[in-house]
C-alpha cells in the first residue's frame, strides 16, 4: 500500500478562527520592513547565520536578533544552535500555509477597488 502525502487543508476548509489566528500571527512576522528584507535575504541566500544578516543589512546586532526572533516566533523562520551562532532558514510550509491564507481571503469586490468609486468617496466629505 503506497503512502499518500499528507497535504495541508484549505484555508477555507478549517475553522475560521483558528485561520485569523494564523493569519495574524504569520501577517506579524511580516509586518515591520525590516523583517521583510531578512525574509527576502533569506529566500535568495537560503540560509544565514545572524552575523551574515547584520552584515547584509546595515543595523544593530540587537536590533536584528530582536526582529529574528519575532520571524522566529511568527513561524516564518527556524533557526539552528551550531555554538556559538545560530543559522537561520526560511520554513517553506510556513510561507505555503501564509500564501493559502492570504489567497482564502478572496479577491475585493470590484466597487471597492473601483476609481470611480474611490474619487466619488472623496468627493462626498
Amino acid at each position: 500500500m503506497a503512502l499518500r502525502e499528507k497535504s495541508r487543508p484549505r484555508a477555507r476548509e478549517r475553522d475560521p478562527s483558528r485561520v485569523d489566528a494564523q493569519l495574524a500571527r504569520l501577517a506579524r512576522g511580516l509586518g515591520h520592513p525590516l523583517r521583510v528584507r531578512i525574509v527576502r535575504l533569506l529566500c535568495e541566500r537560503g540560509r544565514c547565520v545572524c552575523g551574515d544578516i547584520v552584515d547584509a543589512i546595515p543595523r544593530a546586532q540587537s536590533t536584528v536578533s530582536q526582529h529574528l526572533k519575532i520571524l522566529k516566533q511568527s513561524g516564518l523562520i527556524r533557526g539552528e544552535v551550531d555554538p556559538p551562532r545560530v543559522c537561520y532558514c526560511l520554513d517553506p510550509a510556513a510561507l505555503g500555509n501564509l500564501q493559502d491564507l492570504v489567497a482564502a481571503l478572496g479577491t475585493p469586490q470590484d466597487s471597492c477597488t473601483s476609481p470611480a468609486t474611490l474619487v466619488t468617496r472623496k468627493e462626498d466629505r
